[in-house]
């Protein structure tokens, strides 16, 4: 007889099926090919080879990748990166060895990735946005024996990349940044003279490493583990409703977890993948009406300046087979989920989460049309609780510390430190408040609390106010040293084009909808707010900057 656990645990795996099911990624095959496949699976595990050599059994000629330089079907990636783990082996990376990949969006940085997955060595994602101080700094503390980078990259990681082997995964002699060329091998000449025998699987599959954002910091390295099983996929399907054999239009850079995971969610569903190595707003649109995609990967600020292309432009282009427009990386405001819903139908899926939990809540379209700004609900297997100081559950309405628990939360920093974790459930840093409803509401860092007077105030409260107003395009709010009040608060705002607003404006703007001591005492007007790669504000340099 099945206990309690054990009954719980039947009807998880059950809802993975069912789940997975929905997603159409099960389709009939040919007996044979079936058993191939299945093959394949049961010996690399749900890995990127494992998916790349099934659907190449499964639908060779369907294609993986688009990118500019055209296209490549799953039989093409499948044997290329077979030729180009042979050659890499050959160079002397082997199984454990760590890989660094400094890539934009491309067939380089898929081909690098999978092909470090057939070897069984590790992969450290590189920012494309660092400078070369940061690069030397994160190479020489997580010491790769090599690095894979785009050619526009060569003089950004000379430093870094002193006495590791090196190799060019994108030369455009076009391109921005290359006209000395890099003297490092190509990898598209690695592919072109390399053995495309398949591999045997590793014993043991290298880890990937993602940085942090940085923002607050020096970027830490945070390894997981490939996942055991499909259950981590089933749990973003349950909120997010990816279908396979479609199309995805991944903008949102793949080293950032959020453009990763999409790659990886593609796999498992055979999703075409169109990839261009810098964002556009029109240039994404138009990608996604030509190639039919019915997914657009994007983060916060990207969707922003599509929105911001306006009525006119946006009609140019027929994107009626979008069904899901994804997003991640930074706060998503919650008239701009409106908005672009208004304009493109109900398709605004937002997860919120973050390097270290991999993920914690997803907003639906539902959940952004009856509470806009939510963070969303828990997906499939996922639990979020919010904790006051002493490790206690708040109630409903009252703010807590959040903390999550799921299978893809990480290992701790490669320095050796963590995040705080409370009966295996790990902190995210961040603070908020569930609703009636079970939705999440994020304040934001718990670190970030500004106490002024004696009040304690969350700049993200602020910030989605002042984003409401018709005549800002962004704020940014930040707590500075005051003699009276301990802080006081400081907001920097961007003004839409051709709007006037002053600091009286905002401030009376601010007084008429929040307490008295929620009013920035400062307003500081500027013409675009200093951003990471992935959308996020870096306060760190508003705050230096106000002092």
């Amino acid at each position: 007889m099945f206990n309690r656990v054990d009954t719980r645990e039947l009807m998880q795996r059950l809802q993975v099926a069912r789940t997975l099911l929905d997603t159409g990624m099960i389709q009939p095959v040919r007996p044979d090919k079936a058993l191939r496949s299945l093959g394949v699976l049961r010996r690399w595990g749900p890995t990127s080879p494992s998916a790349y050599a099934g659907a190449a059994i499964r639908f060779p000629e369907r294609t993986a990748i688009v990118d500019e330089r055209g296209t490549l079907t799953f039989a093409e990636v499948d044997r290329r990166t077979s030729a180009l783990a042979n050659e890499l082996r050959r160079a002397g990376i082997s199984e454990q060895d760590d890989v660094a990949i400094m890539c934009r969006n491309h067939r380089g940085f898929v081909e690098a990735t999978v092909a470090c997955g057939k070897l069984g060595a590790g992969v450290l994602y590189l920012n494309t946005a660092f400078a070369g101080p940061q690069i030397a700094d994160v190479l020489e503390r997580e010491d790769p024996v090599a690095l894979v980078y785009d050619e526009e990259f060569t003089e950004l990681v000379r430093e870094g990349a002193a006495g590791r082997m090196g190799f060019v995964a994108w030369s455009d002699q076009n391109g921005r940044g290359d006209a000395e060329g890099s003297p490092d091998p190509r990898i598209e000449e690695l592919i072109s003279q390399g053995d495309d025998a398949e591999l045997s699987p590793p014993d043991d599959r290298g880890r990937v490493v993602i940085l942090t954002s940085g923002t607050t910091g020096m970027p830490k390295g945070a390894p997981r583990k490939p996942p055991e099983s499909m259950a981590p996929a089933a749990a973003l399907f349950s909120k997010i409703p990816l279908k396979a054999f479609e199309t995805t239009v991944i903008a949102a850079p793949m080293f950032h977890s959020w453009g990763l995971a999409h790659f990886n969610l593609a796999l498992p569903l055979g999703s075409t993948l169109v990839l261009h190595r810098r964002f556009d707003p029109e240039q994404t649109l138009r990608a996604v009406a030509q190639h039919r995609a019915s997914t657009l990967v994007v983060v916060p600020v990207m969707l922003q300046r599509i929105m911001d292309l306006g009525e006119e432009t946006i009609a140019r282009y027929d994107v009626r087979g979008l069904r899901v427009i994804a997003l991640s990386g930074s706060a998503l405001p919650g008239d701009l989920a409106t908005r672009v819903m208004d304009a493109f139908g109900e398709v605004v899926y937002n997860l919120y989460g973050s390097t270290e939990v991999a993920w914690a809540t997803i907003a639906t379209p539902e959940d952004l049309r009856a509470a806009p700004g939510t963070a969303g609900k828990p997906p499939l297997g996922t639990i979020v609780k919010l904790l006051d100081d002493e490790g206690r559950e708040v109630r409903p309405g009252e703010t807590g510390r959040i903390f999550v628990a799921n299978e893809m939360t990480f290992e701790g920093y490669t320095d050796g430190a963590s995040k705080e974790i409370v009966e295996g459930l790990m902190s995210t840093g961040d603070v908020g408040r569930f609703d009636e409803q079970g939705r999440l509401f994020v304040d934001g860092r718990d670190d970030e609390m500004i106490v002024s007077g004696g009040e304690n105030v969350f700049p993200r409260e602020v910030e989605d106010l002042l984003a409401d107003h018709p005549d800002i395009e962004e704020a940014a709010v930040v707590g500075v040293a005051d003699e009276d009040f301990g802080q006081r608060l400081r907001a920097f705002v961007v003004v839409r084009p051709g709007a006037e607003l002053s600091e009286q404006a905002v401030q009376a703007y601010t007084k008429e909808n929040l307490a008295r001591f929620k009013v920035p005492r400062e307003v500081v007007f500027l013409e675009g707010l200093p951003r990471n790669e992935t959308g996020k504000v870096l306060k760190r340099e508003l705050r230096d900057g106000a002092s």
